[in-house]
């Protein structure tokens, strides 16, 4: 009779398990997290390259979340970020009592997101930080009300009224 799994498991406690699960299931959880990260990156910016992003509502709280950035940070230009403007020990001590007022009102306000750095651009490797869902929020809802995304919006526009060529054809001989 071989229990010394079950005592083993017994032993580690509800916390040590959970640790253990978490350990054994990292890779996955982590695929996980950049898949539904990539997700919310791809459809953001399918919405305002389709729907001019002046008229967008990202939460029903979009009117607090950008008075009180703006009061936060009524110099940050959104236009173009730096890693540091989020990132640094300085930036961070900024962003957190923004960030933590939305704790209990923004769902999942401090979970991870993809947030471009420069707003003409794409996701793409160089372009791209990984920022707390209200963080992005802000951001995002700042640079719609600014009219810094209707590059992105009008770009696709662009694109989709251009003409098309008219298709080849090879008459036979």
């Amino acid at each position: 009779k071989d229990s010394g799994g079950v005592e083993a498991l017994e032993r580690l406690g509800t916390e040590g398990f959970i640790l253990t699960v978490v350990f054994l299931f990292q890779p996955r959880l982590e695929a996980m997290w950049a898949m539904k990260a990539y997700n919310h990156a791809e459809v953001y910016f399918n919405l305002i390259s389709s729907v001019d992003p002046k008229f967008l509502k990202l939460t029903k709280l979009d009117d607090k979340i950008y008075s009180t950035f703006r009061e936060s940070f009524k110099d940050l230009d959104v236009k173009v970020l730096t890693h540091d403007q989020l990132k640094s020990d300085t930036a961070k001590e900024r962003w957190r009592p923004f960030c933590n007022q939305f704790e209990g009102l923004v769902e999942d306000f401090n979970f991870g997101t993809l947030l471009r750095l420069d707003c003409e651009k794409d996701y793409v490797e160089d372009n791209t930080v990984f920022a707390t869902r209200i963080q992005f929020f802000a951001i995002e809802i700042a640079r719609n009300r600014e009219g810094l995304n209707n590059t992105v919006y009008m770009s696709n526009r662009s694109k989709s009224s251009s003409p098309q060529k008219p298709a080849r054809t090879t008459k036979n001989c």
